[in-house]
């Protein structure tokens, strides 16, 4: 089955706008969820409609309200569990500042108001949000091929994660990185890369990621990729004996390259057995519990 795709140079201008927007969901997630451990608060979802936020409780505190990007009808919207809906088009030459006002006004008008910081995170760009005037970009062709690229993506993890035992997170939509990911824990705290406020949150226990990306100035197109924090001496460098995947030693993961996944005859199967192979060596070399590790290829099967 062919699977869509789209080069990152072709669609980088459009895939800035809608990293920016993103960002405006999560900064509303991050002030208003509840604290979770590893800042799973602040995490959107992928959906059928495109990147949502949970139900988040409402400012005035009369109920709950979502916020999402629909990548269909190329629109923002605040809905609340009230019924109140506002509507915010996603057009081309539009610039997310002017988004980003119109959508806080939205919810201001049927939730109360949301303050959110609007200083962007982890993007070479440092206008805050809502006087962003550069990004305005919207090619709804190249959304739609992205959409199609990151949900054939998240079935991929969501297939990984599914047997597994162990805690981990549902597939993320993180908008700092602009990357879909799933993290599976040992159970083991660990030490934090860093000192800074996201390192000491959400890297403070042992575990294994595998993720997706549309690619960025960094890494010029879409690929999975797999890390281990922390990582042992023998984890990097290893053959993980699936056609395509390689060890980066720039990003410091596995990476296997979309262009070279979607020429498979089987993707999608290339891709999980990038997954599986990836967290069984993370597991054998990082001193994970065998028993547990078993369990992300279903020893034991799930429950029938």
């Amino acid at each position: 089955m062919t699977w869509p795709s789209i080069s990152y140079p072709e669609w980088s201008a459009t895939c800035d706008t809608l990293h920016a927007h993103t960002q405006v969901l999560g900064k509303l997630a991050a002030e208003l969820a509840p604290p979770e451990p590893q800042l799973q608060h602040a995490a959107l979802r992928l959906t059928a409609r495109g990147w949502e936020t949970a139900p988040l409780p409402t400012p005035d505190g009369n109920g709950a309200f979502v916020v999402a990007l629909d990548l269909h009808r190329h629109e923002a919207f605040v809905e609340t569990t009230d019924g109140d809906r506002r509507v915010i088009p996603l057009v081309p030459n539009r610039a997310v500042g002017e988004v980003t006002r119109e959508l806080l006004k939205a919810i201001a008008d049927v939730a109360g108001e949301a303050k959110i910081d609007p200083e962007p995170q982890e993007v070479p760009w440092t206008t805050p949000l809502d006087a962003d005037t550069e990004h305005a970009t919207y090619d709804e062709q190249a959304v739609g091929a992205y959409f199609r690229m990151a949900t054939r993506a998240s079935q991929v993890l969501t297939a990984f994660r599914a047997p597994w035992r162990g805690r981990s997170t549902p597939v993320n939509a993180w908008w700092g990185s602009f990357d879909l990911a799933v993290n599976l824990f040992s159970g083991d705290p660990a030490k934090p890369p860093a000192d800074d406020f996201i390192m000491r949150n959400a890297m403070d226990a042992q575990e294994v990621a595998v993720g997706w990306w549309p690619g960025d100035p960094k890494h010029g197109g879409a690929a999975f990729y797999a890390y281990a924090h922390p990582a042992n001496p023998g984890f990097a460098g290893a053959d993980l004996g699936v056609p395509g995947s390689r060890w980066d030693d720039d990003l410091g993961e596995y990476v296997l390259e979309w262009e070279d996944l979607v020429k498979a005859d089987d993707p999608h199967t290339r891709a999980l057995d990038f997954a599986r192979s990836t967290f069984r060596h993370a597991c054998a070399t990082c001193g994970w519990d065998p028993a547990l590790a078993a369990t992300a290829e279903s020893n034991p099967p799930p429950v029938a």
